[in-house]
């Protein structure tokens, strides 16, 4: 473990210059640069409030709030892990070159995902001011499932990445499972107009635990249940202990591949 360690720390400048690159390269030749990481969730919230709230009739409270809430929780592990998907293909020529611990840019893409995150996480706590809405002080401990999130996702982008190198079709069929899998996330939503049927299904889906403790704690004051934190926290590290599993036992055939 300590070699392992060592090795880690020997790379991070390497980590830390992925990291800046990925996001430089993220919004080259943009006028708002990063800004956009604002923006972004700020003008989806905004389409989709006007849609769901006049045509749908939603009724909940502070029904932006609520959209841009799921938006937090879900673009970001559809962002993680599709960028963390075709993070050994797109390094090809460096990995060809010299040694480079590969784990490195998934985690990578995983760091520059979070950034985005935390942008995400600042325009949401602009809108609560703006809305006026009331600030809890479970606020504060809406971080954690946020974590739980990142620890899930790294795992789901590790197993991605190294699954892609070696069946590309992944990379094609990924973007229509996100698509179907943010229909079986209540993002826009409530859980409530569900048949029991659908709602059994949407609350298996890993993210609706997390959105829920999310929303919870941000808006609601309502700590989450012991077994709902539990149950996030071993599905997280289900997940990473498979990835790193799959990733490690085929990460010296990636060279084959790529």
């Amino acid at each position: 473990m300590s070699n392992y360690i060592k090795n880690f720390l020997k790379f991070q400048p390497l980590l830390s210059e992925l990291v800046a690159r990925d996001v430089k390269i993220k919004y080259r030749r943009s006028v708002l640069g990063v800004l956009w990481t604002l923006l972004n969730p700020l003008c989806m919230m905004i389409i989709l409030s006007v849609v769901f709230s006049n045509i749908f009739k939603f009724d909940i409270e502070n029904f932006p709030l609520y959209v841009l809430s799921g938006q937090v929780i879900f673009n970001f592990f559809n962002d993680a892990t599709t960028s963390s998907m075709t993070a050994i293909i797109n390094n090809a020529a460096l990995l060809k070159k010299i040694y480079v611990p590969k784990y490195l840019f998934v985690l990578a893409r995983i760091f520059s995902s979070f950034i985005n995150l935390m942008a995400s996480y600042t325009a949401l706590l602009l809108v609560m001011v703006a809305v006026r809405a009331e600030l809890h002080w479970t606020l504060f401990l809406s971080w954690f499932p946020l974590l739980m999130v990142v620890l899930f996702s790294l795992g789901v982008g590790m197993l991605l990445a190294a699954l892609t190198v070696r069946f590309r079709d992944i990379m094609h069929l990924y973007s229509v499972f996100t698509t179907g899998l943010m229909y079986l996330t209540p993002v826009i939503y409530p859980m409530s107009m569900l048949p029991d049927r659908i709602r059994f299904i949407v609350q298996m889906n890993p993210l609706t635990n997390y959105l829920e403790m999310f929303r919870n704690l941000a808006f609601y004051n309502t700590l989450p249940s012991f077994g709902a934190v539990v149950i996030g926290v071993l599905e997280g590290a289900a997940a990473v202990v498979l990835g790193i599993y799959v990733f490690y036992k085929n990460q010296d055939e990636f060279i084959l591949n790529i």
